[in-house]
């Protein structure tokens, strides 16, 4: 009988799967792509000629040489495009900070000294983040004859620098992920604020995001239960305006007093520096149960959003109540809320373990590859605007960290995007650098007397003195701000300004009197009216009653939740609970947790094993009514994004005999949708299809397990179904994404597969499973359509059970 020839992969597929391929950092595939891929496609581009790159220099071709006497030339090679050479394909998103591609072999940091001189000549004096400075004689006093005020960042500035002008690891925050690019402003905000980036309608303005964790250490995992820092840097036109906020928006403490306190608590216990990244142990829960007004924060930290999916999927918030003040020098107060174009999505708990096992990077690659591939991170700014009167009014206090403004109180209005489109060249210069300080603000932008707010004001400074070597961090390139810097402070560690001249004082005549002070009308003023003028200005060491409701916006919270979330925070409870040594604190978090909701705290306590305690005793017995019983928008549930699939990651489990045209169908149309499909084996390499064309996959059920992807199809082809059975891997791969409740696409042959992983075919009530879709590979387009949709949906969480039933 004559040998069939052997045919070949639709060419579509191929490019599509060789394309999809150049978007990621951990894996790729056995055989190089075809050049055709790279038409029009940078990654699959730099992929191809990274490859021509590394081969064309197949040995070392020196090495005999080193054994002779004279050093020979080194060897190279000519790179067929500048992509291998680069960081990131995404340095060509130039931006008023970031400049455009480095010269070819220049490096800058050599030039001339003119670079880094200074003259000040002409100029008028500003801080060290540009902000120009209106009074450069009087430090700002609680009236004429009162007390220096602690906010006063431009004292605080100028004497911290002099007193340290004789030079390790952030304390927290430690592990962190960056990123460039713009805010855009949609419509002129000069009614409320004369803030540079929100002067007219599409402004744009230079932004450096870090994403982190706040308790592990530098090396930590990505995927910790943990609050995440969402801290934005804006290069404004009139200096450094430092965001610095979290995605959960309220926090464990009210005062800075206790900060030490809570990190103390939280961090590995010091005598044996146990456990890291982690607040399931005895002193974290010891402290938050003898500290009420945590009860709110322990709501968000022990819900899904401190898990979540994606850097890119995740709320901002700025936390503290800061104030807008325009040209008149009227103020209102504002809430800073960052909303993600993605929608807001979270990890389940064992995903999100078994992550951080297989890749505690996987946050940090997420965010990377992401804006290699050209999928640039969105997110809208909203602002909750209100007056002093109205917040007066609230049965909260807004100067309190752990409450929130409701949006069915104040909407939020959305006046802006930030787009995150360029990966940083060198981590250390520019993620690890990077400096944030709550104190940096522009003229439009200023403070309440959150007293949380006042402590940050003085930390962040400070403790960037100690880890950056000195007070000149702000000089290192990735702090420096885009708007002119100009003053008289002088020499300390690191010091990188040459200055002409010989006069380092104001007021001066040897240098013509400048650097000059701005004055009012250019230079930043604190507003005179604060929430408490028309109260005493004793100095008292006192929280204001509305402080010690400590419980209503936690029922809130967690009133808010859909039924599976609620389940998930009390398992979040019970895990995290189950993990004190000392039953007292565990008793007294429950007893903490009555008082926002007996509900919950039933289901923890029986989830550790324990009765019920009497509740905590009230600070305050009888709290004011509640405007908000419910907000829908406090749910995860109620920011699914736009339902599309835009680089979410769908694994495709390929062998032997596996049936090629509908995998190749499903390739082109998840890559026309924007997804990064993978073809998954049980090894690398090139498998034969039922009808003898070649499936190329790069990854393995090894290197790339189930759970790190959003979703997954199962191939036909009973050979390919038999060779997988026989695999444990594809066992637990199935099993994976059934659990974490993601959508699995079963092609004819592979139904036997889910029955194999014993996968049901229901809903625990019976119902049909929405994410379980069975099909025909003859209908693979049709099953593409709805493959597409259901992985949209993120999760099919009607299929979460405690325990898992597979």
């Amino acid at each position: 009988m004559a040998k069939q020839p052997r045919a070949s992969a639709p060419p579509s597929a191929a490019l599509d799967a060789a394309r999809s391929a150049a978007r990621n950092t951990d894996s790729g595939p056995a055989h190089p792509a075809p050049p055709a891929a790279g038409k029009g496609d940078i990654p699959a581009q730099k992929a191809i000629d990274t490859q021509a790159l590394a081969a064309s220099m197949p040995a070392n071709l020196n090495k005999p040489l080193e054994h002779t006497p004279q050093a020979p030339v080194g060897q190279s090679a000519k790179p067929p495009s500048r992509l291998p050479t680069g960081s990131t394909p995404s340095e060509s998103n130039a931006s008023a900070k970031t400049g455009s591609v480095a010269p070819e072999g220049i490096n800058a940091t050599i030039g001339t000294l003119d670079r880094v001189r200074v003259d000040s000549g002409g100029q008028r004096l500003t801080t060290n983040q540009g902000v120009p400075i209106a009074d450069n004689q009087n430090s700002l006093k609680a009236g004429a004859r009162g007390p220096v005020l602690l906010e006063d960042f431009i004292l605080r500035e100028k004497i911290t620098h002099f007193d340290h002008e004789r030079i390790p690891e952030r304390i927290v925050h430690a592990r962190g992920s960056g990123a460039h690019g713009f805010f855009e402003c949609y419509e002129p905000l000069t009614e409320y604020t004369r803030a540079a980036p929100f002067r007219e309608a599409g402004k744009v303005t230079p932004v450096f995001v870090r994403f982190s964790t706040v308790a592990g250490e530098r090396g930590s995992k990505d995927t910790a239960r943990d609050v995440r820092g969402f801290a934005v840097k804006f290069y404004t036109d009139e200096g450094n305006w430092d965001l610095v906020g979290n995605n959960m928006p309220v926090f464990f403490i009210q005062d800075a007093m206790k900060f030490p306190d809570l990190v103390h608590a939280v961090k590995p216990e010091p005598h044996h520096a146990m456990p890291q990244a982690a607040s399931a142990h005895d002193t974290f829960w010891d402290f938050v149960s003898l500290m009420p007004e945590s009860t709110h924060m322990l709501m968000w930290q022990m819900s899904d959003r401190a898990i979540p999916r994606s850097y890119r999927m995740m709320q901002g918030f700025g936390v503290h109540t800061f104030r807008l003040v325009n040209e008149a020098g009227e103020s209102v107060l504002v809430k800073f809320h960052w909303q993600p174009k993605l929608g807001t999505h979270s990890l389940v708990w064992d995903e999100a373990v078994k992550i951080s096992g297989a890749d505690p990077d996987y946050h940090r690659r997420d965010l990377w590859e992401a804006i290699d591939a050209g999928e640039y991170p969105e997110w809208e700014l909203g602002l909750q605007i209100f007056t002093e009167e109205q917040a007066a009014q609230f049965s909260f206090d807004i100067l309190d960290a752990t409450k929130i403004v409701p949006e069915e109180l104040v909407p939020i209005r959305i006046v802006g995007r930030m787009v995150l489109n360029r990966n940083p060249d060198n981590f250390f210069a520019e993620t690890e650098q990077v400096a944030f300080c709550t104190a940096h603000v522009v003229p439009g932008i200023d403070f309440t007397n959150d007293p949380l707010l006042a402590g940050r004001i003085h930390s962040y400074v400070d403790t960037q003195i100690t880890r950056l070597g000195g007070p000149n961090f702000h000089e290192l390139p990735i702090n420096a701000p885009i708007a002119p810097v100009h003053n008289n402070q002088r020499d300390g560690m690191h010091r990188q300004a040459i200055h002409r001249g010989r006069s380092a004082y104001e007021p001066n005549s040897l240098g013509g009197g400048c650097p000059f002070q701005a004055g009012a009308a250019q230079g930043f003023e604190s507003v005179a009216r604060r929430l408490d003028a028309k109260e005493s200005s004793d100095k008292v060491r006192v929280k204001p009653e509305k402080f010690a409701d400590h419980y209503t916006q936690a029922t809130l919270f967690y009133e808010s939740q859909t039924p599976e979330e609620q389940a998930h925070i009390a398992a979040a409870f019970r895990f995290e609970l189950s993990k004190v040594t000392v039953p007292a604190v565990r008793e007294r978090v429950v007893a903490s947790l009555l008082n926002a909701s007996p509900d919950l705290a039933a289901k923890v306590a029986k989830g550790l094993g324990m009765e019920l305690p009497q509740p905590l005793p009230k600070v305050l017995e009888t709290p004011a009514a509640p405007e908000v019983d419910q907000s829908p928008a406090l749910s995860l549930m109620a920011r699914p994004g736009d339902g599309g699939i835009r680089t979410r990651k769908i694994a495709i489990l390929v062998a032997d005999g596996a049936e090629g045209t509908s995998i190749g169908k499903l390739v082109t149309a998840l890559v026309q949708a924007g997804a990064v499909p993978r073809l998954v084996g049980p090894r690398l390499g090139t498998y034969l299809g039922m009808g003898g064309e070649k499936i190329e996959a790069d990854a393995s059920m090894e290197n790339s397990p189930g759970f790190l992807f959003d979703a997954l199809v199962l191939p036909d082809g009973l050979a390919a179904v038999e060779a997988l059975v026989s695999d444990g891997h594809s066992m637990e791969f199935v099993k994976d994404q059934y659990r974490h409740c993601k959508t699995i696409l079963a092609l004819g042959a592979s139904q036997a597969l889910l029955a194999e992983a014993g996968i049901p075919m229901s809903l625990p009530d019976g119902s049909h499973d929405p994410g379980l879709i069975l099909a025909d590979a003859a209908h693979a387009d049709d099953a593409a359509i709805d493959f597409i949709a259901a992985v949209g949906m993120h999760r099919h969480l009607a299929r979460d059970s405690d325990p898992p039933r597979v």
